[in-house]
């Protein structure tokens, strides 16, 4: 199995995540941090069939649907919840005893998703939200400003580590800053990463490579599978670029991550705040 791209501790492979994680060692890495398609979009199967454009880009954003499409959106619930439940079965032979496993979500899957891994053989232990102070309104209802981390261990785990937030709030990329439609936060994917022991980061769905981009920022090696070649490619650029921590910024970085959990502030980024 060859990688698309390997450099300095971070491997990309384009295909298939079930066919790759197959060939992935045995207890190879610390953590899975992931952002699969939601097949979400949508109250019913109608609505979820639409292009991720359509369901994820707003109307008016011409930047947004200058962005590429992605596949595997379109499943209906159950299906997605067998689905999840296959690979996330074979990542926890990919992961040590005692790993982290999450995975983003939306408030329509957020159900399947917590059955789904623990159908998968994960532990579950919780759900962390996002909220998105830019998130979209709708006139007359509560507005979903929040996606969500489910998060389990691949079996037991000890009680050691620092004690992450349970809460993070941070804008979505604008589109015209994003490769991916539905890209999350840099300094979120850190924020998580931060939070979490180990040195080995797997993430199977990496899309333009968010995950494996904060995880080099952050000192750390990491996996990531894409089955967009597309992705593939903005991914490998984006592993060619500065660090967002440069400069006297790296040494107070380092100082930060010597810091208690409850004492770390953000990273000197616009629009985050660190909750407890």
């Amino acid at each position: 199995m060859k990688p698309y791209y390997q450099h300095a501790g971070i491997t990309i492979y384009h295909g298939n995540a079930l066919e790759i994680l197959l060939d992935l060692p045995d207890q190879s890495h610390d953590t899975l941090l992931t952002d699969p398609p939601y097949s979400s979009g949508g109250q019913f199967r109608g609505d979820r069939i639409q292009s991720v454009h359509t369901k994820y880009v707003q109307s008016e954003s011409e930047s947004g649907h200058a962005l590429g499409s992605f596949s595997g959106d379109n499943r209906d619930q159950r299906s997605f919840g067998y689905w999840v439940s296959l690979w996330a079965n074979e990542s926890r032979r990919v992961l040590r005893p005692g790993s982290i496993v999450a995975c983003f979500t939306d408030w329509r899957q957020l159900p399947t998703m917590t059955d789904a891994l623990q159908a998968g053989g994960i532990v579950w232990r919780g759900i962390v939200p996002w909220h998105k102070p830019n998130g979209r309104r709708t006139q007359g209802r509560w507005a979903n400003d929040c996606e969500y981390v489910v998060w389990g261990t691949n079996g037991p785990r000890e009680l050691e580590g620092r004690a992450p937030a349970g809460f993070y709030e941070v804008c979505s990329p604008a589109g015209e800053d994003r490769d991916h439609i539905t890209q999350k936060p840099l300094d979120l994917i850190a924020a998580l990463l931060r939070g979490l022991p180990g040195r080995t980061v797997l993430d199977p769905f990496m899309g333009s490579g968010t995950t494996l981009r904060a995880a080099k920022d952050l000192g750390l090696e990491a996996t990531g599978i894409e089955i967009e070649e597309q992705y593939c490619e903005s991914a490998a650029l984006r592993m060619a670029q500065e660090s967002l921590w440069v400069g006297p910024n790296e040494v107070a970085q380092q100082e930060r991550l010597d810091l208690p959990e409850a004492m770390v502030p953000v990273p000197d980024v616009p629009g985050f705040a660190w909750n407890h």
